[in-house]
């Protein structure tokens, strides 16, 4: 059944409701707790408390608030009809109840990370993230253009970039290590912190890493996101897992609704479902460039306004790939992402 559509007078009164409602959730928060009715006269203002959503099922989530002490609680809601794309990680106010509590608002994002679904409409995947770790490994093989666009897409959140490469231990042999070492080594001087680890070692820098933020594990299917889960959270519910394809090399999808879990020495992560190609379709050539960090300084300095960075004369980016103050792998793969985005 097709939603109905709100008139302007519907839509205002129901966002100046979600804010009265978010004002209330964030006073209370202090010991303020407000008194009277709801504006909307159905639920007391005392029963209103703010969580956060750490899994998403349908109609329904699961949000946590936390009740002092170090302590959380977990309640099942339902999702009020006039919200809609709420994600793993977004702030909301609820109202708890027996069986089903009930979302009634949702709070401002900090950031968001969002991919075109399959009918090419931006949505949502992951919400109030401070970290994207993007993982790699030596099989499935890693390409820096697919890299390159998660770097790319971190940038457009404005959550800062991770570059976790798992399954260390297959770099022992030459034939996978040579080819993905000489792949990551601009990384660290553009500023990317690269961290390479395994189920069985590593793991200490990367929870390093993780604590006192949140943060998401993207990246192929098959490169083991949902094993270092597991690897993290020993004393957690195994998350299911699957083995490479032996026709295509690549990952099978084995997680498939995303969820939120605290990590025992501090901090957050959000698994969301395995994604193969990241989609960038929404940025603009702008955007595009301003994802490759080492190109800002050169920026609106070539000879042309227009310069596609192809092959003409006055190119402050040729110039710079020329001195070596550029990577020509990191041109290669932005000419790459643009050539995608004009064929879409």
């Amino acid at each position: 059944m097709a939603k109905r559509k709100l008139s302007r007078q519907q839509a205002w009164r129901i966002e100046k409701i979600r804010a009265e409602r978010a004002r209330r959730a964030a006073r209370s928060l202090w010991g303020q707790v407000p008194s009277g009715p709801d504006p909307t006269g159905d639920i007391p203002a005392t029963e209103e408390r703010e969580g956060v959503i750490t899994a998403h099922y349908g109609t329904q989530v699961e949000v946590e608030t936390d009740t002092g002490g170090g302590q959380r609680q977990s309640a099942r809601c339902h999702l009020r009809a006039n919200l809609d794309g709420m994600v793993t990680g977004d702030r909301v106010v609820f109202c708890p109840g027996e069986p089903m509590g009930v979302v009634v608002a949702q709070l401002p994002r900090t950031t968001e990370l969002r991919r075109p679904d399959a009918y090419g409409k931006l949505k949502a995947i992951a919400a109030n993230i401070d970290q994207i770790a993007v993982v790699i490994a030596p099989l499935p093989t890693p390409h820096a253009n697919l890299l390159d666009r998660y770097l790319v897409a971190a940038q457009e959140t404005g959550a800062r970039p991770l570059i976790v490469v798992n399954k260390c231990d297959l770099l022992a042999d030459p034939a996978l290590a040579a080819p993905l070492e000489d792949m990551l080594k601009v990384y660290p001087p553009l500023g990317y912190p690269v961290i390479r680890c395994s189920i069985h070692s590593g793991l200490a820098e990367l929870e390093d890493a993780l604590r006192a933020c949140t943060s998401v594990f993207v990246g192929q299917s098959g490169v083991g996101k949902t094993s270092l889960l597991n690897a993290l959270l020993p004393g957690a519910a195994p998350q299911r897992t699957g083995a490479l394809s032996e026709g295509s090399g690549k990952g099978t999808h084995t997680t498939t609704t995303s969820g939120l879990f605290h990590l025992p020495g501090g901090g957050h992560l959000i698994d969301s479902p395995g994604i193969r190609e990241f989609g960038l379709g929404h940025l603009t050539r702008h955007a595009v460039e301003s994802g490759f960090r080492e190109f800002h300084p050169y920026l609106g300095r070539c000879r042309f306004r227009d310069c596609r960075h192809q092959s003409e004369p006055g190119c402050a980016l040729l110039a710079a790939v020329a001195d070596g103050l550029i990577p020509a792998q990191r041109l290669a793969s932005y000419r790459h992402i643009i050539g995608s985005l004009d064929a879409s």
